[in-house]
């Protein structure tokens, strides 16, 4: 770990940032550019002391997953991300493997979406990084560890899952996840965690297997969803995914037809979904 390298390198992306860059008002009080300490801090879900004492050359060696932390907060291209854990003293991730970066690109257009539904999901149907309005109409998509992680394994393991969409459309659904898994097991080969995916589901869920037997490439993805919220009931939405082909990850976001019932749903989750984080 080179502690005085490490901590020039976070000093100057964290200058180099603009509040406007992340989603921050930059308020009539800011006599300098670039981001505060606290700032950074609350954008990686780390401490301002913890941040702060890697800055100052008084940490121990980061963990991979702070590390992880920070190059997203501090929204770092690939190369940048790489750097970072040489510096902290761990090996960089292999991008093959690992698909748990959000692209800097990606990062700035979410960060400007901050009142619309959208999330990052990579190519496992992991999702990466949530929007406020999407929580609250998808729920916390960010919030499962291990293999759960995996929106396909959810759904092949945990039947409550797919209380998401009205049961007609389980069948498309199933499908389509299981195509995509497909695609990042063809992609990413042996010894990768779609590998890892397939061979457990194939173990545990006799409905993935019959289905994964069927060999359906390119699943049909369809724009046109329809998601049951517990609140306000069925939502009629149109999914835009901008897909990101290095990183093999997509922004999907949500919008209803203006002036639509569905519209005005859309706009009563969010306010729902505000009040309870206030809450």
């Amino acid at each position: 770990m080179d502690r005085a390298q490490l901590a020039d390198f976070l000093r100057t992306r964290r200058e180099a940032l603009q509040p406007e860059d992340v989603g921050l008002p930059r308020g009539p009080r800011r006599r300098t550019g670039g981001l505060r300490r606290e700032e950074v801090a609350a954008l990686c879900g780390m401490s301002v002391d913890y941040y702060s004492r890697i800055e100052q050359q008084r940490s121990t060696t980061p963990s991979e997953q702070m590390l992880a932390a920070l190059a997203r907060g501090l929204r770092l291209s690939l190369d940048e991300r790489d750097h970072l854990f040489r510096l902290g003293g761990h090996a960089a991730p292999q991008r093959a493997l690992r698909t748990d970066h959000v692209d800097a690109g990606l990062m700035r257009v979410i960060d400007r979406l901050q009142d619309t539904p959208a999330m990052v999901v990579n190519g496992l149907g992991e999702t990466l990084l949530q929007t406020p309005p999407a929580v609250a109409l998808v729920g916390d998509e960010t919030s499962y560890a291990g293999l759960a992680r995996s929106v396909v394994y959810r759904w092949w393991t945990d039947p409550s899952s797919r209380d998401l969409y009205p049961e007609e459309d389980h069948d498309l659904h199933g499908r389509i996840f299981t195509a995509d898994l497909r695609a990042a097991y063809t992609r990413d080969g042996a010894g990768s965690r779609a590998e890892e995916l397939v061979e457990e589901l194939l173990a545990t869920s006799p409905d993935f297997a019959r289905v994964w037997a069927e060999h359906e490439v390119g699943g049909k993805h369809t724009k046109f969803k329809r998601i049951r919220h517990p609140e306000v009931g069925v939502v009629e939405v149109y999914c835009q995914t901008l897909f990101d082909l290095d990183q093999s990850q997509g922004l999907l976001v949500f919008t209803a037809v203006p002036g639509s019932e569905s519209a005005e749903k859309l706009r009563l989750i969010s306010v729902i979904g505000s009040q309870q984080l206030q809450s």
